[in-house]
C-alpha cells in the first residue's frame, strides 16, 4: 500500500495516477495537513502538498495542490527532503493546472 494512503487512509483521493509522474517520491507523514511528494529537477528539491479534494475536510484554507521549494538535508544515497517554511512556487485546485506546470518545469531542465 501506498504511503499516503497508509498515512491519510485507503480512500485519501490524489486527483490523479501516481504512476503517471514516477519522479514524485512520497514522503507523507500523518502529522503533516496533507499527503506529500518530493521531485528534483536539476539540484533543487521541491515538495508537492495534496490536500484533500472536499474543501470541508482541508485543515487550512489551500489550494489543493501546492509546490514549494525544499532541501535535502541527507544525502544523495538517503534524502532527507525538508520544505520548511518556504513561499509556494505554484498552487492550483485543478489537476490540468498541475500537469501543465510539470510538463513546463520539467522541460526547462532537460538538456537541450
Amino acid at each position: 500500500m501506498e504511503l499516503y494512503k497508509q498515512e491519510f487512509g485507503q480512500n485519501f483521493d490524489l486527483g490523479f495516477d501516481l504512476k503517471n509522474h514516477p519522479y514524485l517520491i512520497d514522503k507523507s507523514w500523518h502529522n503533516d495537513l496533507c499527503s506529500s511528494f518530493y521531485f528534483k529537477v536539476g539540484e533543487q528539491y521541491y515538495v508537492l502538498w495534496v490536500d484533500y479534494a472536499d474543501i470541508e475536510q482541508r485543515e487550512e484554507e489551500t489550494l489543493r495542490y501546492l509546490i514549494v521549494e525544499a532541501v535535502n538535508e541527507g544525502n544523495n544515497k538517503e534524502p532527507d527532503i525538508y520544505a520548511g517554511n518556504s513561499e509556494v512556487l505554484f498552487g492550483c485546485e485543478d489537476y490540468t493546472d498541475l500537469k501543465e506546470f510539470f510538463i513546463t518545469i520539467l522541460e526547462s531542465s532537460a538538456p537541450h
